[in-house]
């Protein structure tokens, strides 16, 4: 197995003190870079050991955090936060910008070739991102299948690739076609993967606590997702250019 090393970073955000896990690949050289966003619950150990795999296949990865250093197991105290949050796009572009500042600022980092990848609330901060047009080389999301403000998708400057169950009560048909229809409006260079039976965060392995309905565990997808991810990456943001 690669050598990586890891560290917590602490920085200002949505009025908060954030607590993200920062993961690096061996050696000293410039790597491109993934900003990686968690499911609305919050940072947990499952977005660390996906940046962790990350930085094992060479990438620099940051997995940022959403609720200041908390994981938000309760559905509704998930919910009262998140739902303002997905509604407030400049929010949503802070936290994001936020993060991406401490990414850009790690010297292993290469500033031209950062990617951001997210789940969920973390999916649409960086869709939020790209339609504010910052400079990604690729936004790549799972459960998130959010629309912006009229006309601000045509700022999206790199391919976008989502990931939604067909199961999905909280990312249905409707909203599948409303992403649809913003991504081809704007010229986007835009791929949506339908797993076939699966549920909301479909991706997310089981959890000890209450969920709000429409959430499940789907292993196969989850695997594939994570797969489609990867080769997402080693074709817009390959380790060696």
């Amino acid at each position: 197995m690669t050598t990586i090393t890891t560290r917590t970073v602490e920085y200002p955000a949505d009025g908060l003190t954030m607590i993200g896990h920062l993961a690096l690949p061996d050696g000293v050289d410039r790597r491109p870079a993934v900003l990686l966003g968690p499911e609305g619950m919050g940072l947990s150990d499952v977005e660390r050991r996906r940046a962790d795999a990350l930085a094992e296949l060479g990438y620099v990865a940051l997995a940022f955090d959403l609720h200041g250093g908390r994981y938000l197991g309760d559905p509704d105290e998930m919910l009262a936060r998140c739902m303002p949050l997905l509604a407030d796009p400049d929010r949503m572009r802070g936290i994001g910008h936020a993060a991406l500042d401490v990414l850009r600022a790690e010297p292993r980092t290469d500033p031209d070739r950062i990617a951001a990848v997210g789940y969920g609330t973390g999916g649409a901060i960086g869709l939020e991102l790209g339609r504010g047009g910052v400079s990604l080389r690729v936004i790549g999301t799972v459960n998130a299948l959010t629309t912006g403000r009229p006309g601000e998708a045509a700022r999206i400057c790199c391919p976008v690739w989502a990931g939604v169950g067909s199961e999905d009560p909280i990312m249905p048909p409707a909203q599948r076609d409303a992403f649809s229809a913003e991504m081809q409006a704007a010229g986007v260079d835009w791929r949506l993967v339908v797993y076939g039976g699966a549920l909301h965060a479909f991706h997310h392995p089981p959890v000890d606590h209450p969920v709000v309905p429409g959430v499940g565990h789907h292993p196969r997808h989850a695997q594939r997702a994570w797969r489609d991810v990867v080769d997402l990456l080693a074709e817009c943001l390959p380790v060696t250019e």
